[in-house]
């Protein structure tokens, strides 16, 4: 039975619609761990059901961390049908041993589910808090403008999978004040506590005091800042894409025409180039190498990429050479 309509049941149905975010009729898989923010995605998608005529499934991540993650499945699974919502659920094979290793088996795990059973889109339930400390995080370690516009609200998860984040608008207290306000049963996750992850401590220390001392809306302004890197990003990409069509030949960059470009433009072009080729991302030192080609002498070449492959200096070219490529 739905429960009494609120504020965030608005907010989320006009996010919906001005972003077009979902599509009425569709099939939907939510990732759900038991905590604040998936009870509360999960909630409110069924009690937006009748309206956009959704059918709903979700898949659990078991990934065997804590002594009670097989009680946390099963309650999860017993939530699911009490709510009439299909189940699915996995288990690591063994242990994740860090936080990045656990999110791409959870987006490997919910791909295969919503391709098996024919899924449209899947959902998580990230918050504009999680945006914050995506966007701080990011910060500390020196990222650009793509890693300070991390989590939007769309992206593919595989070919015509999309990845879909709708409670981007809501705050981790809003999640929290409306799980507790319609008495959801909620699984509380004790690594969250856990100070040994620096994602953590962010949220467990850092914010807080942001919170305090500076800015009582913090999450909120960092996520849309976030937000605001992110369109910038996506143009930036585009034109960047656009410009190196003109000038790339094979595994060739036309050094004349790259270099009245914006060094925004040059940057992108070459981290694009390179990405192609190299075994791993680009960094940033890889790419002011490659930059500093554009205007040097003829013969000049970088010092060898992972993978051993180098850019060398053959007018007008700046040419990509590899020892393992035909």
């Amino acid at each position: 039975m739905p429960l009494p309509w609120t504020d965030l049941h608005h907010r989320l149905h006009r996010v919906l619609k001005s972003r077009s975010l979902l599509t009425p009729g569709h099939r939907l898989l939510l990732g759900v761990s038991g905590g604040q923010d998936s009870l509360c995605l999960w909630r409110l998608c069924l009690d937006l059901q009748p309206q956009w005529g959704w059918e709903l499934g979700i898949l659990h991540c078991d990934h065997r961390w804590r002594s009670d993650s097989q009680a946390n499945a099963h309650h999860v699974q017993t939530l699911a049908a009490q709510w009439g919502t299909p189940y699915h659920g996995i288990v690591a094979d063994r242990p994740l041993p860090t936080e990045a290793a656990a999110r791409q088996w959870r987006y490997q795990g919910l791909a295969h589910c919503a391709q098996t059973h024919h899924y449209q889109a899947v959902l998580t339930a990230h918050t504009a808090s999680d945006r914050a400390e995506t966007l701080l995080q990011n910060l500390i370690r020196g990222s650009g403008a793509d890693g300070l516009g991390a989590l939007p609200w769309q992206r593919d998860l595989a070919p015509g999978l999309p990845l879909v984040r709708p409670l981007l608008f809501a705050t981790r207290q809003e999640t929290g004040d409306f799980c507790a306000a319609q008495g959801l049963p909620l699984w509380v996750d004790s690594t969250n506590d856990d100070p040994r992850y620096g994602r953590n401590r962010l949220r467990l220390e850092v914010l807080p005091l942001l919170r305090q001392h500076f800015n009582p809306q913090v999450d909120r302004h960092l996520a849309h800042t976030a937000d605001l890197m992110a369109a910038d990003v996506a143009y930036l990409e585009a034109q960047a894409h656009h410009l190196r069509q003109q000038i790339q030949d094979d595994r060739r960059l036309d050094r004349t025409l790259l270099q009245p470009a914006p060094l925004a433009l040059q940057r992108r072009v070459i981290r694009q180039f390179l990405g192609q080729w190299l075994p791993c991302a680009p960094t940033f030192a890889h790419i002011e190498k490659t930059i500093a080609l554009i205007s040097a002498p003829q013969g000049s070449q970088t010092d060898p990429f992972p993978g051993g492959a180098i850019v060398q200096v053959r007018k007008p070219w700046l040419v990509l050479t590899d020892p393992h490529l035909p």
